[in-house]
């Protein structure tokens, strides 16, 4: 095999059976092989191709490090360690990536070859709205790997068809697309995916009409604001720095022009958005401002003691969505994805909530990024900000979202006692900032109890099986308030109406955005967030808060990243460095929680911050200067080898009928130019 563009397609995941009571799990690995001659015949073999795909959605593939994972390596979370990418001249060109991958395009484009001319005759067995909803299932998974391709590399292959093993087909098939065309060809998928699924029904751990218009919301958005941001240079399609121009001279924007192309998508978005939108507004799930387990004033009864887990939730739903045991019946959630710990089928986001956010906590700039509950910023004058040296303090009188989700010594988080759950934090200690264990070590000092249950049988090791939510409809409202204001520059009344509903749900907090938007600096803001820039400059304070407001309502669900590569919001850090911080430890009560002479081995020097600086615990720390950033590193580079085996001789980059990402040189092992 010559090509990581090829995949050979005799028998792929290919198999049979008739379906089980069990088809909710989407593992459940099929019981028997038959020859493709035999199969995609009737809808059970369709089921269970389908079925094999939903792993590549992020939560089946591994919930725990989505909750703590995915947004590391940003302003809103941080380890103790950090990404070479913020080291300038340390990620460099390698011969392979494995990112770049077609395993599963040509697993699903062999499915369509395969399906689409029976399905056209009318050939497949079985109920129409069921085989309708399983080739529409496989058009959104060919959407979904799409998008993870184009948030990598930018430009790419479209290919629509398995591939065979010829030499020919598989260079010409190499070539590129324009970034804008990939995010077309995936737009059209949805589309049809769309169209075959809206008049199907199934359990909401499938793949729904909703879900994907949601997920077109999401990538056009992507695009628009890709677009936008990144106008006239090397990073969108028609410019004179454009890598792609020579190998695309007849190259035209469909829209007609750079802003018609990037307008387009904006409109898509809304258009997508409102479809979720207008039917999801009112059925966003409560949050009550209340936590189970909670610091009692002196003298007060603790109302939960004895509850079971049913009063536990229904405390506060909010809070309970992240970690509850069956998300069927919560409107918000359009799809979630299921555990058993029966079959196997686990996960360990409980454990990391009770020790240590799997050693990845919030920073100070996303701390403080949320408002106080009356909607003023911490600095507004008038804002009532009690300070932060202790952790109540920070909490005290804050949007609800930081109020619930902080922790705080002296809260429970374990109601329901079990002994199989000998991971359990039954109280919350002080945050253990000097554990040599990194998962258990509170890098930055401030941890989320998002995904905690107050059931300790959910804390042995790796056997959690909570729910994930996968697709919630809230972010189409978010989605849409953004897209309007970046394609009108204001915030028409669907977005008006969109934006109070996301913080009415929050019980207590202002709905009034405006208080917040009318009482923002931006130079305050942008000590902590680099969403306060685009292309290095600061943005406008209404801009700014419809970015705030999706920071914190998805806060470390794995959204940051993308936001910020969309946002082009590192530039600022290309000459000055980012020092990333925690709590506030120096001089400040907290400091008499740890022994003095190990604290002070185990963070960051008091002369240097009074804020734990989790990357600086050691002087002789490569970024000790600050997180610092690379224009290439916007986009991965492409594999040399990939180059290569495109070139005629297979050895002459300059030869390939495809080409480098911009500022990556075209050699293995050189960092960035630019």
């Amino acid at each position: 095999m010559k090509f990581n563009i090829y995949f050979k397609s005799a028998l792929l995941i290919a198999a049979a059976g008739m379906a089980t009571s069990c088809n909710d799990f989407l593992e459940q690995v099929p019981e028997y092989a038959v020859t493709p001659e035999k199969y995609f015949n009737d809808e059970s073999s369709l089921q269970y191709y389908a079925n094999n795909m939903y792993t590549i959605i992020t939560s089946h593939g591994n919930w725990s490090y989505g909750m703590y994972g995915n947004d590391n390596n940003t302003d809103s979370q941080a380890s103790l360690g950090w990404d070479s990418k913020y080291e300038v001249g340390q990620w460099k060109t390698g011969m392979d990536n494995g990112n770049w991958n077609f395993t599963n395009i040509n697993t699903i484009n062999y499915f369509f070859d395969q399906v689409l001319p029976k399905y056209e005759a009318n050939a497949i067995t079985g109920n129409k709205n069921n085989i309708d909803r399983y080739i529409g299932e496989m058009y959104f998974f060919r959407a979904y790997q799409y998008f993870s391709h184009l948030r990598a590399y930018g430009d790419y292959p479209i290919i629509e068809h398995s591939l065979p093993d010829e030499m020919d087909v598989l260079v010409e098939a190499s070539k590129r697309a324009p970034r804008n065309e990939v995010a077309r060809f995936i737009l059209s998928d949805l589309d049809k995916a769309y169209e075959l699924l809206k008049g199907t029904s199934a359990a909401k751990t499938r793949v729904n009409a909703d879900v994907v218009m949601l997920f077109k919301s999401r990538v056009a958005l992507y695009e628009g604001t890709w677009e936008k941001n990144f106008a006239g240079t090397a990073f969108v399609p028609g410019t004179d720095e454009w890598p792609g121009k020579s190998y695309n001279p007849n190259f035209a924007f469909p829209a007609g022009s750079a802003e018609a192309e990037y307008n387009w998508f904006l409109d898509q978005a809304m258009e997508a958005a409102k479809i979720v939108g207008d039917a999801k507004v009112n059925s966003l799930t409560k949050n009550t401002g209340i936590v189970p387990g909670d610091v009692l004033a002196e003298g007060e009864t603790d109302p939960y003691e004895g509850a079971d887990l049913s009063k536990l939730e229904a405390a506060n739903p909010w809070l309970a969505m992240f970690g509850t045991l069956d998300l069927s019946g919560n409107p918000e959630v359009m799809m979630w994805r299921q555990y058993s710990n029966s079959l196997g089928i686990v996960h360990n986001v409980v454990v990391m909530a009770q020790k240590g956010n799997y050693g990845i906590g919030i920073t100070r700039g996303m701390v403080e990024a949320f408002p106080m509950a009356n909607g003023l910023p911490i600095y507004a004058a008038g804002s009532d900000y009690h300070g932060d040296k202790t952790l109540h303090d920070v909490r005290l009188d804050r949007d609800p979202r930081l109020f619930v989700l902080l922790k705080e010594p002296g809260q429970k988080n374990v109601y329901i006692a079990n002994s199989s759950g000998d991971h359990a934090e039954p109280v919350e200690t002080y945050p253990n900032l000097i554990d040599a264990n990194t998962e258990r070590n509170y890098s930055t000092g401030y941890a989320l109890r998002k995904g905690n249950n107050y059931d300790q049988i959910q804390c042995a090791n790796g056997k959690n099986y909570t729910a994930a939510p996968v697709f919630r409809s809230v972010e189409a409202l978010l989605n849409y308030i953004e897209a309007c204001y970046e394609r009108t520059g204001q915030i028409d009344a669907t977005a008006d109406r969109y934006w109070k509903a996301i913080r009415g749900r929050h019980e207590g907090l202002e709905t009034n955005y405006m208080i917040t938007v009318n009482n923002t600096n931006m130079n305050e803001e942008a000590k902590g967030d680099w969403g306060a820039y685009t292309a290095g400059n600061l943005i406008d304070p209404l801009r700014y808060n419809i970015r705030r407001e999706r920071r914190l309502e998805l806060m470390a669900e794995g959204f940051r990243s993308m936001d910020l590569y969309r946002w082009r919001a590192m530039d600022q850090m290309v000459n000055t460095g980012y020092h990333v911080e925690g709590m506030h430890i120096w001089n400040t009560p907290m400091e008499k929680w740890y022994d003095a002479a190990k604290l002070k081995q185990a963070v960051s020097s008091k002369e240097v911050s009074e804020y734990v600086r989790p990357h600086e615990s050691k002087a002789s720390s490569n970024v000790k200067d600050g997180l610092r950033w690379t224009m290439a590193h916007y986009l991965q580079p492409m594999p040399i080898k990939q180059l290569m085996l495109t070139a005629p001789d297979y050895i002459t980059v300059e030869q390939s009928v495809t080409y480098q990402n911009p500022y990556w040189p075209s050699q293995p092992n050189l960092a960035a130019t630019k």
